[in-house]
């Protein structure tokens, strides 16, 4: 099914009035700030001991996609394309929480510059025929499956009934399930907000407020404005490699696909400029000690549910993410999230995740035979099976290559690349 543009209220370039601006741009607004609250509170958790240097990062990472919005619409790719903290960044910072805070930053920063460069060079094209379907495939899935230990760890750790923490989780995952299929217009385009919330209410009406706001004493207490300083390290740099290479196949699917939605001229010069503002808000995120963003695919749904392709629409929700930063009492909150609920929330997410690849393997008719098939199951039960390593295996790797081969989704991705360009390169499909 393709995107009629004739059936579009108001297309890329064209301004609304003041009102249908306003509500537009709360409309993107409330897209957009679940995916913020949720990874930054699961990144938060893990690197700071108190809520106040919780509240500290999210107030930075509201800013930094206010900003990054505002640059993208006006000066980048200049399309109608929502933002937010990259879900597969979380993978690497996940991964390397032995590290200190400036190994992790440096190479966000570092992926950062290099999304900047590729921007630059011929290098986009052949990626391209590098990164196959299957590989896209396969990659998609990764972020899901290697993400699982973290959804374990939010929804059942510390928790006293257990059994209780499950039926909740299934039982919200479900209600947002039925609102995705049944609800319209922004209901269903705010859905996660609304799990955020029924799941929140729901958290605190049977276990009380004891879960609120728990610190974890495992965290680092580095809250400072800026960076404290640089610092590379070999394994986390090679880690976040691979981070940046799956971030780098979002974001052009992302802009593409809207691009293609609503019909808009000059794509490749779009792509290469959206990726360049992404490069250098990457840049500008490690700096300030938080996850980069990337555009998110989730934009032509909710282009298609309101009619409204208009990019100015973006510029209110950018202008109060951004005020939102300046406002620690309402950050506060946001950061307080019971833990099971952000876990929660990232199960669905997860789940739309592999849904994504499940439907680009029908599109692209990517598993055409059996060979084909062992492309993608393999490096896949590769990831989970590091991915749920006992933490003695761990413990053994050398500390240089852990960052590596403790990654579930950098030897995924490792292994599909050697799967379909070398073990089964004649079967190649693109």
């Amino acid at each position: 099914m393709k995107f009629q543009p004739t059936t579009l209220r108001y297309k890329n370039d064209d301004r609304p009035g003041t009102w249908p601006m306003l509500m537009y741009g709360l409309q993107w607004f409330l897209v957009t700030v679940p995916i913020i609250i949720v990874i930054s509170s699961v990144i938060g958790s893990l690197q700071f001991h108190d809520l106040a240097e919780r509240t500290s990062y999210t107030q930075k990472l509201f800013g930094i996609m206010g900003v990054g919005l505002f640059v993208q619409v006006l000066f980048g790719h200049k399309m109608p394309v929502v933002i937010g903290p990259a879900s597969v960044l979380l993978i690497g910072i996940i991964t390397s929480q032995t590290s200190q805070l400036s190994d992790i930053y440096t190479a966000v920063i570092c992926g950062g510059a290099l999304l900047f460069l590729i921007s630059y060079s011929p290098w986009m094209n052949f990626l391209k025929e590098v990164f196959t379907s299957r590989i896209v495939v396969v990659i998609l899935a990764l972020i899901a499956f290697t993400l699982t230990p973290t959804i374990l760890g939010l929804l059942f750790t510390g928790q006293p009934q257990p059994f209780l923490v499950l039926c909740l989780s299934l039982g919200i995952v479900f209600i947002m399930l039925l609102g995705n299929k049944f609800l319209r217009g922004v209901w269903k385009s705010s859905i996660v907000l609304w799990g955020l919330i029924i799941g929140t209410v729901c958290y605190v009406l049977i276990f009380g407020v004891q879960g609120i706001a728990m610190a974890n004493s495992d965290g680092v207490t580095d809250s400072g404005f800026l960076l404290s300083g640089l610092s590379f390290n070999p394994g986390i740099l090679l880690s976040f490699l691979f981070c940046y290479i799956a971030l780098f196949i979002n974001e052009l699917g992302s802009v593409q696909s809207v691009g293609t939605a609503i019909n808009v001229d000059h794509l490749d010069r779009r792509t290469k400029m959206g990726l360049r503002i992404t490069g250098l808000m990457n840049i500008l995120s490690g700096g300030m000690g938080v996850v980069g963003p990337v555009d998110y695919s989730m934009s032509p749904g909710v282009i298609m549910s309101t009619g409204c392709a208009s990019r100015y629409t973006l510029l209110p929700a950018a202008g109060l993410l951004v005020l939102c930063a300046f406002f620690p009492g309402v950050v506060s909150m946001f950061a307080a999230i019971p833990r099971p609920v952000m876990g929660i929330i990232l199960l669905y997410l997860m789940s739309t995740q592999i849904s994504s690849a499940f439907q680009l393997i029908v599109q692209r008719e990517a598993l055409p035979d059996f060979d084909s098939c062992m492309i993608v199951s393999f490096p896949l039960m590769v990831a989970i099976v590091i991915s749920f390593m006992p933490s003695t295996v761990v413990t053994s790797i050398p500390p240089v290559l852990r960052p590596l081969l403790a990654n579930g989704f950098v030897m995924g991705v490792i292994t599909v690349l050697v799967m379909e360009h070398l073990v089964f390169r004649k079967k190649s499909h693109k």
